[in-house]
């Protein structure tokens, strides 16, 4: 075939206008309306929750699917739009700052919905454990900035995440109903323009040995790990040249605030890598730490696959990443244009609404 052109899709920067973030919130809080009366609020989360539903959404709403703030603006969108006492719902958190006040929204929202204490701090612990494992267990190099919890006055939750690397997003999923375990496999998918060649993925299956492994030598006395360690820099007072007393193996160094961080864990015992993950100042580089170590004493191998589905609602028409499954792609779109049908809005709003739907869907 004659090559006659190239065709550059760069990502659309900018701020969304006020005219069109309140019609968002208006088309937002519509199709939410219809969502939960005729499904309920369980459907909703699961629907919010798959990230190719999700990104429809936001194209209805007015993106583009490589529009700059998709992800944080429909979020945003919706917390204006959803009122707990009208939908026994809430979206907690945002972009930025707004993403440290989480779990205080959880507690003021939690006493809203008359939820006992014990179900509050398991929703607060659901919050800071999703972020978390996503900064610490996820190692692709994407810096989260975004964190977004949807509860319910039932106590389900729904977690939308994400992380930038330089100017590519990815999007994180988690619902409550999908995860058995917040270190092995939890999410309901991860979402992203570009597949990165070397990730440290903890919470995969094929690091549940490294998993093991980790906190075997945690709960040994964390001294023992420095040998394996670069040495951290230390500052020469004179002109006198030491020579180390090893070669380092792993190209890591931990100074005196993470060996004291390591030295805690080591007095509490953790019971469980997730109790592990848990502890304050575990972070990514003492997380990795322990997996190299654990790879390099007792020959765990951890995965280093990338976890990130590419941004294909329903496969390619190409076949790639797999064929189109024609009944659940006009599954979806049955729904999406029936809450728009049943919303209350002007015929307006509805008639481009529908517009951007079908021109989203176009296959």
């Amino acid at each position: 075939m004659k090559r006659t052109g190239i065709v550059n899709l760069p990502l659309h920067g900018g701020k969304t206008p006020r005219w069109l973030f309140d019609r968002m919130v208006k088309l937002a809080g519509g199709i939410t309306e219809v969502l939960i009366y005729e499904y309920g609020q369980d459907e909703f989360l699961r629907r919010i929750s798959d990230p190719y539903w999700f990104q429809a959404f936001s194209c209805v709403l007015g993106f583009d699917w490589h529009s700059s703030g998709t992800t944080t603006t429909t979020c945003g969108a919706l917390k204006m739009a959803i009122d707990p006492e009208e939908y026994g719902m809430k979206v907690a958190g945002g972009k930025g700052r707004t993403s440290r006040r989480t779990l205080a929204e959880i507690e003021k929202t939690g006493d809203l919905f008359t939820l006992s204490t014990s179900e509050i701090e398991k929703l607060k612990y659901s919050s800071k454990m999703s972020a978390k494992v996503d900064n610490s267990c996820v190692q692709d190099g994407y810096q989260l900035y975004h964190h977004c919890f949807i509860f319910t006055e039932k106590g389900d939750w729904a977690v939308i995440q994400q992380g930038m690397s330089e100017s590519y997003a990815r999007r994180y999923h988690w619902l409550s109903d999908s995860v058995e375990s917040f270190v092995e496999e939890p999410h309901v998918g991860i979402c992203g323009d570009r597949m990165e060649k070397m990730v440290l993925d903890l919470t995969s299956r094929d690091s549940r040995n490294t998993r093991e492994s980790s906190l075997d030598l945690i709960r040994e006395d964390p001294k023992n790990l420095v040998k394996y360690l670069r040495p951290a820099k230390q500052k020469l007072l004179t002109a006198e040249l030491s020579m180390p007393p090893h070669h380092p193996i792993l190209d890591i160094d931990l100074g005196k605030r993470e060996m004291r961080v390591l030295q805690k864990a080591y007095e509490i015992q953790p019971e469980s890598y997730e109790e592990l993950v848990y502890l304050k100042g575990m972070g990514p580089k003492k997380i990795r730490a322990l997996a190299l170590i654990s790879d390099l004493v007792y020959g765990t191998h951890p995965s280093w696959k990338d976890p990130v589905k590419y941004s294909f609602a329903h496969g390619g028409k190409d076949g790639f990443p797999y064929p189109v499954d024609r009944e659940v792609y006009d599954s979806s779109i049955q729904v999406l244009e029936d809450a728009i049908e049943g919303a209350k809005l002007d015929d307006k709003d509805r008639y481009y609404a529908i517009k951007r739907l079908r021109e989203f869907c176009v296959v």
